[in-house]
């Protein structure tokens, strides 16, 4: 048995009781080692279910807000995913995991080296780029789905037009201290719009998101 593989199930058994029921979503969460994406003070912290700082002011997102997030995104195998906020890489690792292709964005030039080597060692290939994620990335565009690992007080328009048909983009949208989690669905010309639940994400900066 491997390092905090006990650890891991029991995360993934509380997601399952917390209400995660995409068994593709705990599976790959069963696989992907998350004391490797947390700073060595907080390893043992690793597979709680709470958010951990990773350095630059950012933090590794709790475990049920990766499996809830995801789980709204609703993406199948082969298909294209944004995420805006690489930060320690592991919700890139987690829809990796899923057989999905992943394209990150990240503002800060060492976690994204940091994240970079992470997911090469562990064989998640990864599409990632340094930038201001709230203008997305156009030219890979469309995507199905666009998850933003950080809180915007509105949706981007730049990520709106970058839906696929039928595409979800979730994201936390909100004042900088409360938001609610937003899941926006392309529909024809028509974006249809559903608040789900509140958490509190670090900012997202950028040019469609909060000035730093």
């Amino acid at each position: 048995m491997g390092r905090f593989e006990t650890e891991r199930n029991e995360m993934v058994e509380q997601l399952r009781e917390r209400g995660i029921t995409d068994t593709r979503i705990l599976r790959a969460m069963a696989q992907v080692e998350r004391h490797l994406f947390v700073p060595e003070p907080f390893t043992n912290k690793a597979y709680d279910d709470s958010a951990l700082p990773i350095g630059k002011g950012q933090t590794i997102s709790q475990p049920f807000t990766v499996a809830f997030m995801t789980q709204c995104l609703g993406v199948r195998r082969g298909e294209k995913v944004l995420e805006v906020g690489t930060g320690s890489g592991y919700q890139a690792a987690v829809l990796a995991a899923l057989g999905v292709r992943v394209f990150t964005i990240e503002r800060n030039p060492e976690l994204l080296a940091g994240a970079r080597r992470i997911l090469d060692r562990l064989g998640f290939r990864v599409v990632s780029k340094g930038g201001d994620g709230s203008i997305g990335w156009p030219a890979f565009a469309p995507f199905s789905g666009i998850i933003v690992t950080a809180a915007a007080p509105d949706v981007p328009q730049p990520l709106l037009k970058q839906m696929d048909e039928g595409g979800k983009i979730v994201i936390p949208v909100g004042s900088r201290d409360i938001q609610a989690l937003a899941v926006i669905t392309r529909i024809g010309e028509r974006y249809d719009r559903r608040e789900v639940e509140s958490f509190k994400f670090v900012p997202l900066i950028g040019k469609m998101g909060w000035e730093g």
